[in-house]
């Protein structure tokens, strides 16, 4: 379970160029949890992510995950139990290594000099055959040379080799074509559903968050401004989204890319 109770973020206080981010926040993030996140530009979305996975710390609250604070964890130490993918398909592998190096460093098998077993060699080509895009034929080939597809495919396969606590998607398809953005919607409903992950996702598709995870939160102005779950969220529409955020945040809907899709 992830508890976070009453955070905030200000980013250059008391200058000119002062952002309240996070402004309060209180969530909890129940294991098991698929929660599909929506929010107005500068909602604090990817804010709340970086929080979670340690990328700077909060100027107030605290940050529990299976009641340990994590609150001061730095990063690199939270990445053993955090996953996290990025929209950009470049992040979150090495491009100058092989298919298999990436893969020994996120099977936890030490330096990416570590020789690997034939038997763990063939667990890797049974994993990546899963991905169903060829890649169990191509161990040796640098992964800079993969499309953007292949490369966030097996990024999802990396963060979720060992699988985490918590599996972190901002907006982890919004840079792919549209038919491999839903091969990669599909293989990772596929890899949650497999390994029972709680698994939080920020999207701007509407109907992309309303048909995935059991669980949907809006975000504005640094906040959750609304939470539903359950049948309520089977029943909503595009449509009742828009009007949500307009009774709860007191004003309109301003993301272009939301609005669009």
């Amino acid at each position: 379970m992830l508890k976070i109770e009453h955070i905030s973020k200000t980013f250059n206080p008391g200058t000119i160029n002062e952002k309240v981010a996070i402004k309060d926040l209180s969530l909890t993030v129940n294991d098991g949890d698929f929660i599909t996140i929506i929010g107005s530009n500068g909602a604090g979305k990817s804010t709340l992510f970086n929080a979670i996975a340690g990328s700077f710390f909060t100027d107030s609250g605290r940050i529990l995950l299976d009641d340990e604070d994590i609150t001061m964890q730095s990063d690199h130490k939270r990445a053993r139990k955090i996953g996290r993918l990025f929209q950009d398909p470049m992040l979150g592998s090495a491009p100058g290594m092989s298919i298999e190096e990436n893969l020994t460093l996120a099977a936890g098998r030490g330096g990416w000099l570590s020789r690997i077993t034939k038997a763990e060699r063939n667990a890797f080509k049974e994993k990546l055959s899963l991905l169903e895009m060829g890649l169990e034929d191509r161990l040796e080939q640098p992964v800079g040379l993969l499309s953007g597809g292949q490369r966030q495919a097996l990024t999802l396969l990396m963060a979720t080799y060992n699988p985490p606590k918590i599996l972190l998607l901002d907006e982890h398809t919004a840079a792919l074509d549209p038919a491999t953005a839903d091969k990669v919607i599909e293989l990772t409903k596929k890899i949650v559903e497999e390994n029972n992950l709680t698994c939080l996702m920020i999207t701007h598709n509407m109907q992309q968050a309303l048909e995935l995870g059991n669980r949907l939160i809006m975000m504005d102005n640094g906040n959750v401004i609304y939470d539903v779950s359950g049948d309520e969220k089977k029943s909503l529409t595009t449509e009742d989204l828009l009007r949500k955020f307009k009774e709860n945040a007191g004003n309109a809907l301003d993301n272009d890319r939301i609005l669009l899709s």
